[in-house]
């Protein structure tokens, strides 16, 4: 079923999940990178989430200041969405950092946080020579409440530039003005929007709460590509309605190991364990083994994030395994369950 005047996505080139589905800016700008042989969970028992929490900071501390920029990106993110005020004098500093997405990254913890100490380093941020960053420095200031941050992004909503038109379409989401909608359906009948835009803008009116876009993220959970359930199943959890969640347990389903999870995770945030089997699975059946490196290390990052959501004790006592594990990309989703799962 499909909106009249929506455009479809194009399907080209499209077999398998894509990333980690960790968050939306590497979506956007990134490539999932290789990582390393596994670490052995069996036996390894999580008394207590708190004992765990140094080895979680020790982690995010040192991914803020890793040679990789994904890794500076994706650490960015986990101090942010669990809430490490005391890791923001770091972040700050890679306000300055050579990586657009770094920066872009560090611009919007200041302002999901609200850290304030870092208003004049976010104000300079609204001259910088990428559109991307300008307008996640306008994001900032506005939750800070310094200027009309919505006319800025809103703008760049028209931007040629695709990548900062989803990056526009996101922050519109995360701002939650309904003045946004008008423009992400407007992204939706555009048929210039590529993919990225696409899913963007589906998440963002998600998010913004308008049941209305319930049967295009429909379209996306019955997608025969992978990448497109993933990304239904997260636009699912935005909207977050009894008919989301009745698809998302629907979707626990799904003959593809990364689109179940994905929905565990997604439940887990609503408040449901219901996918926990799906989770423990990973673990008891060692689907991880015989994985190459990239699906290991994207099996891995999407089981700790669902451990995450739901911290049930059968759950998290595989956390101090996935701590150690070789990937950095892994021992950040899992320094990022240990957190949450404190709070």
């Amino acid at each position: 079923m499909q909106e009249p005047g929506i455009k479809t996505v194009n399907k080209s080139n499209r077999g398998e999940v894509r990333g980690f589905g960790f968050f939306y800016i590497l979506l956007i700008f990134l490539v999932l990178l290789s990582g390393g042989c596994g670490s052995s969970f069996e036996g390894v028992v999580l008394e207590n989430t708190g004992g765990l929490s140094s080895r979680a900071i020790e982690i995010l501390e040192s991914g803020l200041s890793d040679p990789e920029a994904q890794i500076r990106v994706n650490s960015i993110e986990v101090v942010a969405s669990t809430g490490q005020r005391r890791l923001m004098p770091k972040v700050e500093k890679l306000l300055k950092d050579d990586f657009i997405p770094v920066r872009f990254a560090a611009a919007i913890a200041v302002g999901d946080l609200e850290y304030t100490l870092a208003a004049d380093s976010v104000r300079g941020l609204l001259e910088d020579s990428d559109e991307n960053i300008q307008i996640a420095a306008a994001y900032a200031l506005d939750k800070l409440g310094y200027g009309d941050g919505f006319a800025r992004v809103s703008k760049a909503v028209t931007s040629s530039d695709k990548v900062v038109c989803a990056n526009a379409a996101l922050l519109l989401g995360k701002m939650g003005d309904e003045r946004s909608l008008k423009l992400l359906y407007g992204l939706l009948k555009d048929e210039e929007s590529d993919d990225r835009v696409l899913f963007q803008a589906v998440e963002s009116i998600a998010r913004l709460g308008d049941e209305g876009i319930y049967p295009r993220i429909w379209a996306m959970l019955i997608s025969a590509y992978a990448d497109d359930r993933v990304m239904g199943v997260r636009s699912m959890g935005a909207l977050g309605t009894t008919d989301a969640r009745n698809d998302l347990i629907r979707m626990l389903e799904d003959d593809i190991l990364e689109v179940r999870l994905a929905a565990a995770e997604q439940l887990g945030k609503l408040g449901y364990g219901t996918g926990e089997p799906e989770v423990s699975d990973v673990f008891t059946k060692q689907l991880y083994r015989g994985q190459d490196k990239v699906s290991r290390e994207r099996i891995m990052g999407l089981t700790s994030l669902a451990i995450g959501e739901i911290c049930s004790e059968p759950l998290t006592r595989y956390l101090p395994g996935l701590l150690e594990d070789k990937s950095k990309l892994v021992r950040l989703s899992a320094a990022k369950a240990v957190l949450k799962c404190q709070n």
